[in-house]
């Protein structure tokens, strides 16, 4: 019997961030999330949603001409269909990115997935939910992502850099809290400290603002 999982939406758009920014990529949002972030912006996915089988998922991305596929949520690890979707994904041939809050095991997802994690900052707060045993099963073409929103946000982040050594494990986004951190500001605080990081911003919020599905 196929697995099911349940589903807030499944769009086709550009990658707004990470490592394939800019990119066509169809998203697949999985619903629920054990968090809740003060600056999340998906709370919409926290409940609700659809139940389709894996099969069924796997038929509506087909309807789009890109290889990149997007797992996120919410938190898409907090179904357990979720590493099974994945895989099928990947079998496929397509290549898949998780997006996940680092509150929950990452050890189980298949290393050919590009997990992108967070690492939760004070101002989330949400910092005491950071599973820091998953830096451990993070490698070079995974990424970790700190969301910043004020210089208190920025220092801990760089302490984070140098206390796991975490470029030596894989690539570091820095992105700001848009309309509440100053993404200049950001840019010249990474320049000024010569941070070995990327600087990102959420480039689906600069082409549709806030629209659902973009």
């Amino acid at each position: 019997m196929d697995q099911s999982l349940r589903i807030t939406e499944i769009f086709y758009s550009l990658q707004g961030e990470a490592n394939t920014v800019g990119l066509p990529t169809v998203f697949i949002r999985l619903t629920g999330c054990p968090l809740r972030c003060s600056y999340c912006d998906t709370a919409y996915a926290f409940s609700g949603g659809e139940k389709l089988s894996i099969e069924q998922i796997l038929q509506q991305v087909a309807e789009y001409k890109t290889r990149y596929v997007t797992v996120t949520g919410g938190e898409p690890l907090a179904q357990p269909g979720c590493n099974a979707l994945m895989n099928r994904l990947l079998d496929a041939g397509y290549h898949v990115s998780l997006e996940t809050s680092g509150a929950l095991d990452v050890s189980m997802v298949d290393s050919r997935v590009s997990k992108v994690m967070d690492l939760k900052t004070p101002s989330s707060g949400e910092m005491e939910r950071n599973r820091y045993d998953n830096i451990h099963y993070l490698t070079e073409h995974d990424q970790v992502k700190f969301v910043i929103a004020d210089a208190v946000d920025y220092e801990w982040a760089k302490q984070q850099l140098e206390l796991y050594r975490l470029t030596e494990h894989c690539q570091i986004l820095f992105s700001p809290v848009m309309d509440v951190m100053s993404a200049t500001e950001l840019a010249e605080r990474i320049l000024a400290d010569q941070l070995q990081v990327r600087f990102q911003i959420q480039l689906h919020k600069f082409l549709w603002n806030d629209a659902r599905g973009k």
